[in-house]
């Protein structure tokens, strides 16, 4: 791409094209180089944006955790409609999609990253906790409005229903993910 034409949202562009890279090669091919070439763009565009490789890195992480806030929002609004386990399905498809499973590979193969990244996620594994905790406040809700169990202990449950979602929904599995938050959440203790 010539120098001087404007490219709009790069930040963007170059984050779904990251994204792309991820899924599609694995973390150890994600380089500068293999970023702007999916992009289509230069590889100075890069380092125009970003400091360095390893701010990309970080950046495209927080980008991705911002988007949970979002949905953690749009979750607890749904606390007292449709079904608690429906809502649970949907939240952990939509929030451990294939990009976030990438990105969790990515944080957990780079020592660096995973580090820089304790200034925003102190405990556990960036993205993986991030969602726990909207799981846990839509819980929470629901709590609340006494469509689960008093006594639940909102944040254990929270922290199981994230990691199974995890380990299932990295081997595409959902109807086995529907099948283990109805028969979690129909338990009383």
């Amino acid at each position: 791409m010539p120098t001087g034409v404007p490219i709009h949202d790069v930040g963007d562009q170059l984050f779904d094209a990251a994204a792309r890279v991820l899924r599609r090669d694995g973390p150890d091919a994600l380089t500068s180089r293999a970023v702007t070439t999916e992009a289509g763009v230069a590889k100075g565009i890069l380092h125009r944006h970003f400091a360095d490789f390893d701010t990309f890195l970080a950046s495209l992480v927080l980008a991705r955790i911002e988007r949970l806030d979002g949905r953690s929002e749009a979750l607890r609004s749904e606390a007292g409609s449709g079904t608690v386990a429906d809502n649970l399905v949907a939240a952990l498809t939509a929030s451990l999609d294939a990009d976030a499973l990438a990105i969790v590979a990515l944080v957990l193969s780079r020592r660096d990253l995973f580090a820089r990244l304790r200034l925003t996620t102190p405990t556990g594994i960036p993205v993986l906790a991030e969602t726990t905790r909207m799981i846990a406040a839509y819980l929470t809700a629901e709590r609340g409005l006494g469509r689960i169990a008093l006594d639940t202990d909102v944040d254990r449950l929270a922290l199981a229903l994230v990691g199974a979602a995890h380990l299932l929904l990295a081997g595409q599995d959902t109807d086995e993910l529907r099948d283990l938050v109805a028969a979690v959440i129909a338990v009383r203790p």
